[in-house]
């Protein structure tokens, strides 16, 4: 702060030149104040003090400086190699694993082998440099439960340890596809990965080569679909790992994958084939595109005229045709009704008018489409006005004039809700399901009495 000195020798200064003009005076006024100013903040420009500023902002190189962008590319590529190698190999994780043993401190929980807090900070003295970062108080503590001798179980800690390298290579592998090197990768970076992880997965040894870039195309959509709703075209490399379609690819790698598991996998080649066999089935005059009357006919049939039209309105097409990309977006919106990211899909697709809501007269032209099949079928129509109230009644939405699609994945009746209105299947589904029920139960007592 100023003290009562350092104004006195401004006005000191000042009395000294009061025979001056005004403009002169206040002239003198702002350049002694800046002088005093300036000291009692520590200098200005003149001492340089900006120069100690670290520099924090690199321009990445334009397109057109090729030494540059090489020079990065090699320096990241020597960063990512010095990363791997600090990780641990399967010699010292086996290592690892027998000292970790050596240590264990009785009574064993069940079939678990435990270790105390004394034997685990032993295990790390001995364990390396490279395992450091693992024998921590706060990891011990992560991993401590119930134990009345408050010890860990190490079968617990050495997966713990396991799943962080795995991670860690992962991060690695992924950033070498990296180009841009920002932390995220495009389309064409992610198509790149997949297609030279396919010969380290035995589960796809089967599939033909000539299939690897349709397989490539259906497994890095399940990415983009759920990893980027805004559509940039990038997904930041930590969504990735955080996400489990990695760790369902990478599934893939056991020899014994059991059949269920292959078909519950969408990245399995049982799956993809299905996805893909089932697009071709519907290429009715084979020109590598779907039309709507063509569409008409996924999955039951059932699909109303009217939601369908809005499809063809919002999403991709060629000439009024579909691709197999868009057709992908398509089948993970309708096949995972429950996930946000597919409620958000067919959302826009419900919101006409692009309000952000869905009102009385968005439900009723919808269900419209839904009485109208019900009358082909020769089935009555059901109300309208019954059907309304029963989705307001679900969702419970916080204005009860409208629903948001924050409404409908807090309500988790989102996938009922839009079978509802687009599909007469879903629709008869729903209107039935207390038949449904007590037939599921019958036919379970009678598999009980057979037994």
């Amino acid at each position: 702060q100023f003290t009562s000195l350092d104004f006195v020798k401004c006005e000191t200064d000042l009395c000294l030149a009061d025979n001056r003009s005004e403009e002169e005076k206040k002239a003198e006024e702002t350049e002694l104040f800046t002088k005093y100013y300036t000291e009692w903040k520590g200098g200005g420009d003149a001492d340089g003090t900006f120069r100690h500023i670290p520099r924090f902002y690199y321009r990445l190189p334009a397109e057109d400086e090729v030494l540059l962008q090489k020079l990065r590319e090699e320096s990241r590529a020597v960063f990512l190699q010095r990363k791997s190698r600090e990780l641990l190999d399967n010699e010292e994780l086996q290592n690892l694993w027998f000292l970790l043993d050596k240590h264990q401190v009785p009574p064993t929980t069940g079939d678990e082998a435990m270790i105390s807090y004394e034997s685990f900070l032993k295990v790390g003295e001995k364990a390396g440099a490279k395992c450091k970062l693992f024998f921590t108080a706060r990891v011990y503590a992560k991993l401590l439960h119930n134990d009345p001798y408050g010890r860990i179980s190490i079968m617990q800690f050495f997966n713990y340890v396991m799943r962080k390298v795995w991670l860690h290579q992962t991060r690695i592998g992924l950033s070498l596809y990296d180009v841009a090197g920002q932390g995220y990768l495009r389309e064409s970076d992610l198509e790149n990965y997949i297609l030279e992880l396919i010969p380290t997965l035995p589960q796809l040894d089967g599939l033909e080569k000539s299939f690897y870039s349709f397989y490539v195309c259906t497994a890095v959509r399940k990415f983009f679909f759920f990893l980027d709703p805004l559509r940039t075209g990038k997904i930041k490399i930590q969504d990735i790992l955080a996400c489990s379609f990695l760790d369902d690819l990478l599934e893939l790698r056991d020899e014994d994958l059991s059949k269920e598991s292959q078909e519950s996998n969408w990245f399995s080649a049982p799956s993809a084939l299905r996805v893909y066999g089932q697009y071709l089935n519907l290429d009715k005059d084979h020109n590598g595109m779907l039309s709507k009357e063509e569409l008409s006919r996924y999955g039951t049939g059932t699909l109303t005229s009217v939601f369908l039209d809005r499809v063809y309105q919002e999403c991709l097409t060629y000439d009024g045709e579909m691709d197999y990309k868009t057709y992908l977006d398509f089948v993970l919106a309708l096949e995972n009704r429950k996930e946000p990211a597919a409620l958000q899909y067919i959302f826009k697709l419900l919101d006409m008018e692009n309000k952000g809501y869905l009102n009385v007269f968005a439900l009723n032209f919808f269900f419209r489409a839904i009485q109208e099949q019900m009358k082909i079928h020769g089935q009555e129509p059901v109300s309208f006005q019954d059907v309304k109230d029963e989705i307001f009644d679900m969702v419970k939405p916080k204005d009860p004039y409208k629903i948001t699609l924050q409404d409908l994945v807090n309500s988790g009746q989102g996938d009922t809700v839009t079978s509802i209105l687009i599909d007469l299947n879903g629709f008869w589904t729903y209107e039935n399901r207390e038949v449904l029920v007590t037939n599921d139960g019958e036919n379970a007592s009678a598999d009980l009495e057979d037994t």
